[in-house]
């Protein structure tokens, strides 16, 4: 059910208190209840986001290991687009959150205005551009002879940038404003729609490739037409969305950018490492090994859903103490989380243990890719060893983030997925001559260093904006850093 507004009937939007949902409410509170209570609603839905994830890549593996294969080498490249959308959500987030602590409506109405005049400029100008660069930026990667599949699938996604952009802005939005439920009945009506429709295209209307494209593009388009009702013509959302409530500053433009390009920039650091092990694993095991890092990796992002979906209620939270100089709290918000995050990773290594060669079986069910079988489970098996390192360096990024320090949080990712993962990847795999299971091992070791060394670098920062401004939630005047 949607969050509502406890204004008395004669109150307008634009006249409504501050604290006028119960949304707000949560994220200006007890900052443990608020981590559990905005997290619950985003774990189910990246759930099931992450569960079409799967699915989609057992619908495509029926069609061959290449085509598997072919997702894969998109993948780098989808994850630019993705990258750019999140970040400028996850900075929309972030600035609209700090207005809201400080109690700044005015503010955070003509922040949520400049996040989507953003978003309307950037999806254009990223669906001409990624059109036109995407057949030679695959044949850069090594697509070979998967490049006519990689791009069937290609063009129909890359035509739907604006969706995606204009998604993740208006997610959020919400984020920003603790309205974590209506953020999971969107994520929740794309991920049916995508389940209903891939088997329809895919294999009913024999569009193979292009249908997983088609299936992906328009129930992302169906929910941008949900969310525009939402913010356009119900108008129930704590943070009003009118032309009324814009005023171009120059200072809000890069209070979002500021963090949503460092956010951004992440995203391209992973693609840049996924292109750079799809290559380890072509030199190494050829597409094939390709193929098992592709499948594999999709169930490892699913088994991390609920530390991305605890990370995007850090952000929040910690924006809404920021704002609130509450410096003290935040603190609590990076060690509770990182506990919380950690005690689910266990038991999520322990199951994916236990079930690892069941579920390799998903990707290996035709005879076409049942020698997949044994390096899938090999790989699912070494990834536990991942999981419970992950909300150290999550956690760590969301504190930056929420604090408005993007560019630290693009360092951090800098150094976990180049200088640790990319390098020990190839290091394993190729100067010992461990292969394909040694590029797995060096992920396993990569991740670890980057948690320890984000977690460490947080831990220090807080303690540090603790100790100079001590005195902020007394007198206020604290200097912030």
């Amino acid at each position: 059910m949607t969050e509502t507004k406890t204004t008395t009937p004669t109150e307008s939007h634009e006249t409504a208190a501050p604290d006028t949902t119960r949304g707000v409410s949560i994220l200006t509170g007890d900052p443990k209840r608020a981590i559990i209570k905005l997290s619950g609603p985003m774990i189910v839905a990246m759930m099931l986001m992450s569960i079409y994830n799967i699915v989609d890549a057992i619908w495509v593996a029926g069609l061959g290991p290449d085509a598997l294969a072919a997702i894969g080498f998109t993948t780098p490249v989808f994850m630019v687009m993705i990258g750019l959308s999140n970040g400028i959500g996850s900075g929309t987030t972030s600035a609209i959150a700090r207005r809201i602590g400080a109690k700044d409506r005015e503010g955070a109405d003509n922040t949520a205005m400049h996040g989507f005049y953003l978003a309307a400029v950037l999806g254009v100008v990223m669906t001409i551009c990624s059109l036109c660069i995407l057949k030679p930026a695959l044949e850069l990667i090594g697509a070979g002879d998967t490049i006519g599949l990689a791009l069937q699938y290609a063009y129909i996604v890359f035509s739907g940038t604006i969706f995606f952009i204009f998604t993740n802005v208006a997610y959020g939005i919400l984020r920003a404003e603790g309205d974590m439920k209506r953020t999971m009945y969107a994520m929740v009506v794309s991920s049916i729609v995508n389940l209903i429709l891939d088997p329809i295209l895919i294999y009913g209307l024999d569009l193979g490739m292009a249908g997983a494209a088609l299936a992906t593009v328009i129930s992302i388009g169906l929910v941008s037409a949900i969310l525009i009702y939402w913010f356009l013509g119900k108008r129930d959302t704590y943070v009003s969305i009118h032309r009324k409530s814009f005023h171009y500053q120059p200072a809000i433009v890069s209070d979002i950018l500021k963090v949503g390009l460092p956010a951004s920039g992440e995203f391209l650091l992973m693609a840049g490492v996924a292109i750079i092990l799809n290559g380890l694993f072509v030199t190494v095991a050829g597409t094939d090994g390709v193929a098992v890092y592709t499948g594999g990796w999709r169930v490892v992002m699913f088994a991390i859903v609920p530390m991305i979906a605890i990370s995007a209620a850090v952000i929040s939270v910690t924006g809404a103490l920021y704002g609130a100089k509450r410096y003290g709290e935040i603190r609590t918000v990076h060690f509770y989380s990182t506990w919380v995050g950690t005690v689910i990773a266990i038991g999520i290594s322990i199951i994916t243990w236990i079930f690892a060669p069941q579920i390799a079986t998903l990707f290996a069910y035709t005879p076409e890719s049942a020698h997949l079988l044994p390096q899938m489970t090999a790989f699912l098996r070494t990834m536990c060893f991942f999981y419970p390192f992950v909300p150290m360096g999550i956690m760590s990024s969301s504190i930056f983030q929420g604090t408005g320090r993007g560019p630290t949080s693009f360092v951090l990712s800098f150094f976990r997925n180049v200088v640790f993962i990319a390098f020990f990847a190839s290091l394993l795999a190729i100067t010992f001559g461990l292969g394909e299971s040694g590029a797995w091992w060096g992920i396993v070791l990569g991740d670890i260093a980057g948690g320890l060394f984000a977690f460490t670098w947080a831990s220090l920062y807080v303690k540090k904006l603790i100790k100079k401004n001590r005195n902020s939630h007394r007198t206020g005047s604290a200097t912030d850093l």
